[in-house]
């Protein structure tokens, strides 16, 4: 007998409520391009089809158990009591199919149990019922998965730049056919453009994270409908068919959920849950490649409707045309997030801990950093002065006018070659915040100003530490009083472009708020420009 036709034969039994040794409620047939799966109330069983897709292959009967049993394996880290195993459908001598063991076995099903719908992660969102307190054990829990999660060099090998790069190209190549009927030829050029650029520039930064422990056997299609809020965390349906869609940096694994949360609607979700997931991790860097990697959700996403509005007609084709469109200026914005430098201004006053910020910063997102007290050292290169009054020496107003027109020339040199990067200095007055505003208007560049503030006892404690210490700051505590008149508050920026971060804590949480807040700003800047520009 033809699989196909013997398969939907099963099908057709599996929708007789009588066939199942225990009470159901429908059931409830759902169908995916390579399953089938069987709502009954309490138990949920998920068969798969027995088809070719090359990226998969379901065609034997001993490879869809082998695939059953992997997914229920693979599910059971992410997830507590609800994958209960895999079970035998038989066919006996008269041709009728059931669980009892009568007659050979003709096809195998994942057994799991049925979750309310209406504690998934998309539901709750929807019914403004996601609360601070889910988000933070969603990133918690995933955070813990990737902790655990298998490492080896096979794995490591997924997270290559030169396999990212051939992926991303693939991607391209089969998308252009749809550039023009479906797809806006010059935002899919920037796409593509931004992209290459990314990947020719950061080559290091993928190295790096294979040398730190980041790439994993994650889950490979972790999205909102597929997280529930029951008896704890569950979250399901992995992939298991395809170790290479499971395999990659934990960055691309969290970008499916950070792009579907938004794609519902719901950013400051998507941004918050990351925040708790770095803080638990402390892959800060994650967020020097979110964007990228969310780019790349995007477009894997858009190309799966693209390829299926071919296959349709009618209100479904325009359907899936429409969705492809929606994704590709989803994936256009985050392009225009990682594509466009930003300037990252980290100010306050000495002894605030903005130079522990800023390198850290700098660090994370792999971009350059420039310190005034550099570029002051630069000038005066001679043996270091004694400790002399305020405004005079190397703060005298000329030369601290001097520093500042060098740390902009600095900043310009890099926005213009497209890189972001991090300004190091108190930025104490006005004139000097605003030419930093100006430099990043005139070359069309984000702007971050980071404020890092602590209590007068703290300050006075750092710099009571640094007497009689070596150091490229001049700043010492007899000069507090006066750094302290002097500084300008920051309420002339846009609320968009600056927050206020606490260095009373620790260096790590400090990075993670800035980076968190920061990266709000960043987006909330992107979304203004679309905006204007249409």
């Amino acid at each position: 007998m033809d699989p196909l036709l013997n398969f939907e034969n099963l099908c057709l039994a599996m929708m007789d409520p009588g066939f199942y040794p225990h009470p159901v409620l429908g059931p409830e047939r759902r169908e995916t391009h390579i399953s089938v799966v069987f709502l009954t109330g309490t138990w949920v069983y998920k068969l798969k089809k027995p088809l070719d897709f090359g990226f998969l292959d379901f065609r034997r009967l001993e490879d869809r158990r082998r695939f059953c049993r992997m997914e229920v394996d693979l599910n059971r880290r992410l997830s507590r009591g609800v994958y209960e195993g895999v079970v035998a459908l038989h066919r006996d001598s008269a041709g009728r199919f059931s669980f009892q063991s009568s007659g050979p076995v003709v096809e195998y099903a994942v057994k799991m149990r049925q979750l309310p719908e209406t504690l998934s992660l998309d539901r709750l969102l929807s019914a403004n019922k996601a609360r601070p307190t889910l988000v933070r054990i969603l990133g918690r829990a995933l955070a813990e998965f990737h902790r655990l999660s298998q490492r080896s060099p096979n794995i490591d090998s997924y997270g290559r730049w030169e396999v990212i790069s051939a992926n991303v190209e693939e991607n391209f190549e089969q998308l252009h056919p749809f550039v023009g009927p479906v797809l806006a030829p010059e935002k899919w050029e920037f796409i593509q453009a931004v992209n290459r650029t990314f990947l020719a520039d950061r080559r290091g930064l993928f190295e790096r994270r294979i040398e730190d422990g980041r790439i994993r056997d994650g889950h490979g299609d972790l999205r909102a409908e597929h997280v529930y809020f029951f008896k704890g965390i569950q979250i399901i349906d992995c992939i298991e068919f395809n170790d290479r869609f499971r395999y990659g940096d934990v960055a691309l694994d969290l970008a499916f959920l950070y792009m579907d949360i938004e794609h519902l609607g719901y950013p400051e979700w998507s941004r918050a849950f990351l925040a708790e997931y770095v803080s638990c991790s402390g892959d800060a860097q994650l967020y020097a490649l979110l964007d990228f990697y969310a780019a790349y959700r995007s477009i894997v996403r858009l190309k799966v409707a693209c390829l299926r509005s071919v296959e349709v007609f009618g209100v479904e084709r325009a359907r899936q045309e429409a969705e492809a469109r929606t994704l590709m200026r989803q994936a256009y914005r985050y392009a225009l997030q990682f594509g466009r430098p930003t300037v990252w201004v980290i100010c306050g006053l000495p002894a605030s801990g903005k130079s522990v910020l800023a390198r850290n910063l700098a660090d994370a997102l792999a971009i350059e950093y420039f310190a005034s007290d550099d570029l002051r050292q630069e000038a005066s290169p001679s043996a270091r002065p004694r400790v002399v009054p305020f405004g005079e020496g190397p703060y005298r107003e000329g030369l601290r006018q001097h520093v500042y027109a060098h740390l902009l020339a600095r900043a310009q040199d890099t926005l213009k070659a497209g890189r972001s990067v991090v300004l190091d200095a108190t930025f104490s007055h006005r004139k000097w915040r605003e030419d930093a505003r100006r430099l990043s208007e005139d070359l069309d560049a984000g702007l971050v100003f980071v404020e890092t503030v602590c209590s007068e006892a703290t300050l006075r404690e750092r710099l009571q530490a640094r007497e009689g210490r070596s150091g490229l700051s001049d700043a010492r505590l007899e000069h507090l009083p006066d750094m302290m008149a002097e500084f300008e508050p920051l309420d002339e920026l846009a609320p968009e472009t600056r927050l206020a971060v606490d260095t009373e804590r620790t260096a790590v949480s400090v990075l993670v708020d800035t980076l968190s807040q920061g990266y709000t700003r960043a987006c909330e800047q992107v979304a203004r420009l679309l905006l204007s520009i249409g």
